[in-house]
C-alpha cells in the first residue's frame, strides 16, 4: 500500500530538488557547497541562471503535465501526454531538452516522433524521461512491479527512441515503487535489476552498485545511466532528505535533473515532512500554454494525493 505521506514526499521533494538545482546547472563541482557551506541555514533557494528563487523547470512541469493527464483519463493515454507535451513546447518554455525539443516539435505522430528522431540521430539516452517519473511512478505504484515498469518505457518511448532510456526510467519507477511502500528500495536493487532488458542490465548494474561513485561515469550526468546512478548513490551516502539533495547538486553537471531524481527517491524515502519548509515555501511550478497557472506546494501535495488515492 502506498504511504500518502511518501507520495507527497516523492513529488515534492522531486520538484525541491529540480528548484534547488537549476540556478547550478552546468556549473562546477561543490559550487552548492561552496556557497552554502553549512546545511540548514538558509538562502539556499537562490534563483539565479534565469531562474526565479523556488522557480522549478521542465522537469517538474512536465512531470505536472503527466500526473494530470494520468487523472484526467484515468490512465495512461500516451496521445494524450504527447499533445500536453506540445502543447507546452509550443508556448517556449525557459528550458527544454534538445532531443524533447526536436522530437515534440518534428510533426511527427506521437508514437512514431520519438523513434524516427532515435533512427536518424542516434542519440536518445539523455536523461529527460528521468526527470519527470515522480507523478506516473505514484499513480502506478499500486498496480505492482510489472505494471509500473512498463507504464514507464511507455512513457520514456514519447520522447526517447532509445530503450536505455527506457529502462532506466523504468527502474526508477520500481524503486519509487518500493520506497513508497516504505521498503527500501535500495536493498531492492537486485530484484529490479532482474526486470532490465538484458541488452541493458549491465550496464545499469555497474552505476547502481554499492561501489559506484559518480567519478566514474563514462558520460556526462545529462545521459540517463549516470543520472541515474548518481541519484543512488546520493541516496546512499547520506541520511536524510536535505543531505542527500545538497549531494546531487554538488556534482555540478545537469544539476537540476539530477536533484530532481534524487529528491524524488529521497523525498519517498523519508516522507514529506523531511523536505525543508524554507524549501518548499517558495516553490512554485509555472505551466507554460496553459493559460498563467502557476502550482504551489499546496499543488503538489494535492496532485500527489490524488495520483496515489
Amino acid at each position: 500500500m502506498i504511504d500518502p505521506v511518501r507520495a507527497v514526499g516523492a513529488v515534492v521533494g522531486s520538484a525541491v530538488g529540480d528548484a534547488l538545482g537549476a540556478p547550478f546547472e552546468f556549473g562546477p563541482e561543490d559550487a552548492f557547497s561552496a556557497r552554502f557551506p553549512s546545511a540548514g541555514h538558509g538562502g539556499e533557494m537562490c534563483g539565479g541562471g534565469g531562474w526565479d528563487p523556488g522557480e522549478a523547470t521542465d522537469d517538474t512541469q512536465m512531470a505536472v503535465l503527466v500526473g494530470e493527464s494520468l487523472l484526467e483519463c484515468g490512465g495512461l493515454e500516451p496521445a494524450d501526454v504527447f499533445r500536453r507535451f506540445q502543447r507546452w513546447a509550443a508556448a517556449e518554455p525557459k528550458d527544454i531538452g534538445l532531443q524533447t525539443e526536436a522530437v515534440l516539435g518534428s510533426g511527427a505522430p506521437w508514437d512514431t516522433a520519438a523513434a524516427a528522431h532515435f533512427r536518424s540521430s542516434q542519440r536518445a539516452a539523455g536523461n529527460g524521461a528521468l526527470m519527470r517519473a515522480a507523478t506516473s511512478a505514484v499513480y502506478f505504484a499500486e498496480e505492482g512491479r510489472a505494471a509500473t515498469m512498463a507504464a514507464a518505457r511507455r512513457l520514456a518511448a514519447l520522447t526517447h527512441g532509445d530503450p536505455a532510456a527506457w529502462e532506466g526510467t523504468a527502474v526508477l519507477h520500481e524503486l519509487l515503487r518500493i520506497a513508497l511502500s516504505g521498503a527500501d528500495p535500495l536493498a531492492a536493487l537486485p530484484d529490479t535489476l532482474t526486470e532490465v532488458h538484458p541488452d541493458h542490465r549491465t550496464r545499469y548494474a555497474t552505476v547502481l552498485a554499492p561501489d559506484w561513485h559518480p567519478d566514474l561515469a563514462t558520460e556526462f550526468n545529462g545521459a540517463v545511466w549516470p543520472c541515474l546512478g548518481s541519484a543512488v548513490w546520493a541516496l546512499r551516502t547520506t541520511t536524510c532528505y536535505e543531505d542527500a539533495v545538497r549531494a546531487a547538486v554538488d556534482l555540478g553537471g545537469d544539476t537540476d535533473t539530477v536533484a530532481a531524481v534524487t529528491g524524488g527517491l529521497a523525498g519517498a524515502v523519508y516522507g514529506a515532512a523531511a523536505v525543508p519548509e524554507r524549501w518548499t515555501r517558495v516553490l512554485h511550478v509555472p505551466l507554460p500554454g496553459f493559460g498563467d497557472r502557476v502550482l504551489r506546494t499546496a499543488d503538489l501535495e494535492a496532485l500527489a494525493r490524488r495520483l496515489g488515492a
